[in-house]
């Protein structure tokens, strides 16, 4: 159980650290309304982040009884998608921060707390990267071993509480905090972060006995 609450966090914390477009906009919201608001949209991202982890253990245990014979070889696979998307994410922030090509937006009158966690979750709910993150975990993991519904309801509730803790994070330092992470420094450092826990975790995964 201890080993699911980690990999929980390690993924949660994996995939909600770099600090985007999602995770700048929480910022400037919360800077221009209230934290009642930025803490509203912040748990609308940690859901769908909870969400696609659920998805992705449930798919990945069913996954799993039907891929049992190339588990060995699937796992592999699974270390080079992880390590694909830290290499992405770590070149995509330097290139950004080099080239200094922040994306800037106008919004709209910002919405209330209802509305602020709608629109969050359905913007990273289409996060593409999110399913295929946490898929390529779940099915590596299930190379070196089961899991009872127990762990997989650790591992996914881990991984929506550190999604959560870093976003209500982002939302609560707004304009301090939050607006210095979300400069260029701060994209790049948090994006460089992300992409080391992700590599910790293919090479964790690389080494396990399987």
């Amino acid at each position: 159980m201890t080993a699911a609450l980690l990999a929980g966090l390690l993924a949660g914390y994996g995939i909600a650290v770099p600090v985007g477009a999602v995770g700048t906009y929480l910022v400037s919201l919360t800077a221009r309304t209230s934290l009642r608001t930025g803490v509203c949209a912040a748990l609308g991202v940690a859901t769908a982040d909870g969400l696609y982890a659920l998805a992705a253990t449930l798919g990945g245990t069913a996954l799993a009884g039907a891929l049992r014979p190339v588990l060995g070889p699937l796992r592999w696979v699974c270390v080079l998608v992880l390590l694909g998307l830290a290499v992405r994410g770590a070149v995509t922030a330097l290139r950004e921060y080099r080239g200094h090509r922040l994306a800037t937006r106008t919004a709209p009158a910002p919405p209330g707390p209802a509305r602020a966690y709608a629109g969050l979750l359905g913007i990273t709910l289409l996060n593409p990267t999110t399913v295929i993150y946490f898929a390529a975990l779940v099915l590596g993991s299930r190379a070196t071993g089961p899991a009872g519904p127990v762990e997989q309801g650790v591992f996914v509730l881990a991984a929506f509480a550190a999604s959560a803790s870093w976003q209500v994070l982002l939302a609560g330092s707004g304009a301090l905090l939050g607006r210095a992470l979300a400069g260029h420094r701060g994209r790049l450092a948090t994006a460089l972060v992300a992409s080391g826990v992700m590599t910790a975790l293919a090479v964790r995964m690389a080494v396990s006995p399987g």
